[in-house]
């Protein structure tokens, strides 16, 4: 929820009067003055734990936790009194005999080990409390890291994350065992649990307890060697322990870790797959990736989900592209890259010369960098002369954009997800967000579960957020305009609406209000299934969570559930039209959150890759947009909007279409009716696919290039929050292989232009300079994790939260705009009789063409499948892993069925990652399309079900977390740490006890302050 700014104070530390800020924790206060206290199981973005005990420090004559210490004026703080020291050395010493101290041949001892680091703080030299091994077996059964229990030193951080942050729910710690540890579900190994593999624990383990097995003996100078050997080195480091102490032992590791910088790279970048935009560091040993370490991103912080985290191994893969190749007759052969840009820069000046610009056009990768979309939509409208310029945005979000630019002016997220974590409602519409957005979705269910959030679900299926809804309601396809417009209509009706804000903010009140006729709840009942009564409770919900504009409102979020559906910009606009009616904009916690799917396809059309915009959402119609950019260029910018995605395949089969530039896109398989998408290419004159891997749809290209992925280039990217960030080249490009950007600029000079750019940031430079949204933007302010959300003013101030000081539009007031309903065009029929569903896996991205080859993932979800709800299995006779074949008028394709109640009725899903093309769901869906913005219906699809009568393993392992039960709880629950018969409070060995005063004990060991 909404917090005020936190009063300054003034406190005295150490006999000095410093500024503090009322409330916070005093660990943060001290860590913010650069004082140097133990404390091994806070973390700034987990909050006080209170396990550990190494951050005693004495309070107005007290001892107390400094990370569970509250400031407040006054407050008197001795750090360095004797009692403090010896509680703070006893408690780590505790710490130490749960962990065997091997510093000097440990991958993790790269300089960031707390309790290495610890060790020197507290000025520890021997352990009082041996080692103790702990009776249980190094768990090894997830793929991409272990736990091993000798290692653990029970803080709890790991619980903490995943509990309160992640809110998987996973783990705990069994602290009335006579040998705690942490658990999974309750003991069970961790592959076999409901662990989604998102990396929370690890990146906030303090030692190497928890560690990804890509560290394990290649991070040292000493790591790697064989198993025996490893064991007896650590046992010589243990034997000469008690000798020599720990400082030379912590030296000689001290040296071994700053030797790992001269080999190990530690490079910021940003997530190559959804739209959240988290970031991190990647480490790398050469071209091998030892880890993504997260700390400190904007959007994200410590948090990662399974791919983030896991699943960069396409990067290095073998079947990486590494020359252009050059199609002859049936076959393809390798290609320099001076004879591949001579060939496609003749090929395009002769359809150019023969059939005009036109019948060329460029789609653009929602992969590639923003500069990489800049200089693709220059190529096309300043040297080749056409508007065909479209990107896949087309495919998911352009309705929403659509939506959002009827009502409240721009085509993006109202705030950042520090906005939705403020909201005191959180309304999902057709967004499996803990699956498509997983990070996102953590703050969701943090909010939820800590913080006292709202949460209302609208969906088909019943993924995570459904479960966790207070509110679920499942609609029937494709009707989510009916009851959002009966849900604005009885908030009118019933005299609830936000009048004041209507009448300050937003016109088009009376036009709206008659759109809504016929919108009853019991109209929208019979649309929709959802009853009346649900209908009400949801507008009193929405209402409730409205009522003070000075705390957080209601935020939508939606996805393309939503979009993908024949009215996709309608129920889009129908999204806003409630929020404004509610009062739901201008202020934090409330807003229109359209969940972008790729890393950058908001960035891409920010930067001009659509028919009908230049860069900044210019329009090519504006008179003087089109006078600026043409001089800016040297052409004539055209006024003409071209062709999307959409239509350039119907224009290829129609003839007017010959060329086609596709860069880094599997449209053969994403785009809807992949049969209809595989005629369009087999009838171009000439086809170039740019990609990292010769993707099925580059078996359709004349010429394939070879591009870098995003570990091998710098640029920007722009998140769902409208966040531009920066990225840096982790590694170099594999040999053969270049950047998008270069080969663009390779393409327009052998066309004959003059480009000359040597590294992006001038392309940055060049597009700021054009574009009002992105003017203060450049590298120098984005810099490390330093971000910006457009709108940026020149001098550098950005716009995190929209609309603060009025809508974009010319008197600053939304417009409430009367939608249309627009219904299903393929509802189920006699011949075709269930609804197909689609989207994405938490563990897959889209196709797979990346996740599959990232082992980990590939052998967790390793096949496609069709989920088919209990009623139907029992009314055809299915079972997991029976094999069916799902026809639609468009094509058929043959999968494993999998029974779930996630799908209810004659709802089917179908995931879109698939290893075998031939089960790809885009051979089912179909041609029909939003009208308005061209968006395939893909959720507007029906099939029927053929029971081929084979039956195979289970689709979906039995060891996925989906099967798992979660054993949620209160966090660390330190309390029950605290009852235990061994635990006392650090300093009552002394006779002293928590709380009492300690003065006059502290004369006998020392003088107080030393």
């Amino acid at each position: 929820m909404v917090q005020p700014p936190a009063a300054q104070v003034v406190i005295t530390l150490n006999g000095a009067s410093v500024v503090a800020k009322s409330g916070e924790y005093l660990v943060d206060t001290l860590n913010r003055l650069q004082h140097e206290l133990p404390q091994v199981c806070y973390h700034p973005q987990l909050g006080p734990l209170q396990t550990c005990d190494t951050c005693i420090v004495e309070v107005g004559g007290e001892l107390l936790r400094a990370c569970a210490t509250s400031v407040q004026e006054g407050m008197v703080v001795r750090t360095e009194t004797s009692a403090a020291r010896i509680a703070r050395e006893e408690a780590f010493d505790r710490v130490l005999s749960n962990h065997e101290l091997y510093c000097t041949v440990c991958d993790n001892s790269n300089g960031n080990c707390v309790v290495h680091n610890t060790v020197a703080r507290v000025g520890a030299e021997h352990q009082q409390r041996p080692f103790m091994p702990k009776p249980y077996e190094l768990d090894n059964t997830n793929p991409f890291y272990r736990y091993d229990p000798d290692q653990c030193i029970l803080c709890g951080r790991c619980v903490e994350a995943c509990q309160n942050l992640q809110v998987n729910e996973t783990l705990s710690i069994d602290w009335e065992s006579q040998s705690p540890r942490v658990l999974w579900d309750g003991g069970q190994p961790i592959g076999e649990s409901s662990c989604v593999s998102c990396g929370h624990c690890i990146s906030v383990c303090p030692c190497n307890a928890l560690q990804e097995k890509s560290m394990l003996h290649q991070a040292g100078l000493f790591t790697g060697i064989p198993l025996p050997m490893f064991q007896n080195a650590v046992a010589v480091v243990k034997n000469i322990e008690p000798t020599l102490g720990y400082t030379p032992i912590l030296g000689i590791s001290e040296i071994e870790a700053a030797g790992r910088e001269g080999y190990i790279s530690k490079t910021k970048t940003v997530c190559t797959y959804c739209g959240v935009g988290c970031s991190f560091e990647v480490w790398t040993k050469d071209r091998h990736i030892l880890k993504v370490e997260p700390s400190d991103g904007p959007a994200n912080g410590v948090s990662t989900c399974v791919k983030g985290k896991f699943g960069w191994d396409y990067s290095t893969s073998k079947d990486r592209l590494t020359s252009p190749l050059i199609r002859e007759g049936d076959n393809f052969r390798e290609a320099s890259w001076d004879e591949a840009t001579a060939l496609i820069a003749r090929k395009m000046s002769e359809i150019k010369a023969q059939h005009g610009p036109d019948a060329l056009a460029f789609i653009i990768s929602s992969k590639g960098t923003n500069e990489e979309s800049y200089l693709k939509q220059k190529l096309a409208r300043q040297v080749i002369g056409t508007n065909n310029v479209d990107n896949c945005s087309r495919y998911c979000q352009s309705p929403a954009t659509q939506g959002l630019w009827r009502t409240v002016g721009y085509g993006g997220d109202s705030g950042t997800i520090k906005d939705i974590e403020a909201a005191r409602l959180v309304l999902t519409i057709g967004s499996n967000t803990a699956e498509s957005h997983p990070v996102l979705a953590t703050r969701v269910k943090r909010a939820h579960k800590l913080h006292g959030q709202g949460l209302i679900v609208v969906d088909l299926r019943e993924h995570e957020l459904a479960e966790r809804a207070d509110l679920f309601l499942r609609p029937r396809a494709g009707s989510d305009f009916v009851w959002l417009n009966a849900v604005s209509r009885h908030i009118l009706d019933t005299g609830r609406a936000n009048t004041a804000f209507l009448e300050q903010w937003v016109n088009g009140l009376d036009e709206f209000r008659a759109s809504l006729d016929g919108y009853t709840l019991e109209y929208a009942q019979e649309q929709t299934g959802l009853s009346a009564a649900h209908l009400r409770d949801l507008a009193d919900r929405l209402v409730a969570a409205s009522d003070d504009p000075q705390r957080g409102g209601v935020c939508i979020l939606w996805a393309m559930g939503v979009t993908q559906q024949m009215g996709g910009s309608e129920t889009s606009t129908a999204i806003s039209n409630l929020l404004l009616l509610t009062g739901n904009y201008m202020r934090t916690g409330t807003g229109a959150y359209p969940l972008r799917g790729h890393n950058n396809v908001q960035g891409a059309s920010d930067f001009g890759a659509m028919p009908d915009m230049l860069p900044g959402y210019q329009k090519v119609a504006d008179d003087a947009v089109r006078e600026k950019f043409s001089a800016a260029w040297n052409c004539d910018i055209r006024p003409e909007r071209g062709l999307d995605n959409s239509q350039m395949i119907d224009a290829a089969i129609e003839g007017k279409l010959k060329l086609l530039y596709l860069s880094g896109e599997e449209m053969g398989l994403s785009d809807a009716d992949s049969n209809h998408v595989a005629q369009g290419f087999g009838a171009l004159e000439f086809f170039v696919v740019q990609d990292v891997f010769f993707s099925r749809t580059a078996e359709y290209a004349d010429v394939v290039l070879p591009a870098s992925p995003t570990l091998e280039k710098d640029g920007t990217f722009v998140s769902t929050e409208r966040r531009i960030q920066r990225l840096y080249e982790v590694m170099p490009p594999l040999k053969g292989s270049k950047p998008d950007w270069e080969i663009y600029q390779l393409v327009a000079r052998a066309l004959g232009a003059d480009w000359n750019y040597a590294h992006p940031a001038e392309v940055m430079a060049e597009a700021a300079a054009l574009t009002p949204i992105f003017a203060g933007v450049s590298y120098d302010r984005l810099q490390g994790y330093d971000s910006l959300c457009w709108p940026v003013a020149a001098d550098g101030s950005d716009t995190p939260l929209l609309y603060t000081e009025g809508f974009h539009f010319p008197d600053s007031k939304a417009r409430l705009y009367p939608a249309k309903y627009a219904p299903r065009s393929q509802a189920p029929s006699a011949e075709y009789d269930l609804h197909l569903n689609s989207g994405r896996m938490l563990e897959h991205f889209h196709e797979g063409n990346m996740t599959f080859r990232v082992d980990g993932i590939a052998g967790r979800i390793p096949d496609s499948f069709v989920e088919v709800s209990p009623e139907l299995a029992a009314e055809r006779g299915l079972e997991d892993g029976t094999w069916v074949r799902l026809v639609s008028p468009h094509g058929a394709i043959k999968l494993r069925a999998l029974v779930t109640g996630r799908v209810s009725g004659k709802e089917v899903y179908v995931p879109m990652n698939a290893r075998i093309t031939e089960q790809t769901v885009n051979f089912l869906t179909g041609q029909n399309r939003d009208p308005v913005t061209h968006t395939p219906a893909y959720k507007d699809t029906s099939v029927r079900l053929e029971v081929l009568g084979e039956r195979g393993p289970t689709p979906l392992p039995r060891s996925d977390h989906r099967y798992a039960r979660r054993t949620p709880q209160h966090g660390v629950e330190v309390e029950r740490k605290w009852a235990r018969p061994d635990y006392v409070y650090p300093g009552a060995g002394l006779g002293l006890l928590e709380g009492a005063s300690l003065n006059k004990r502290a004369d006998e060991f020392g003088s107080g302050d030393d």
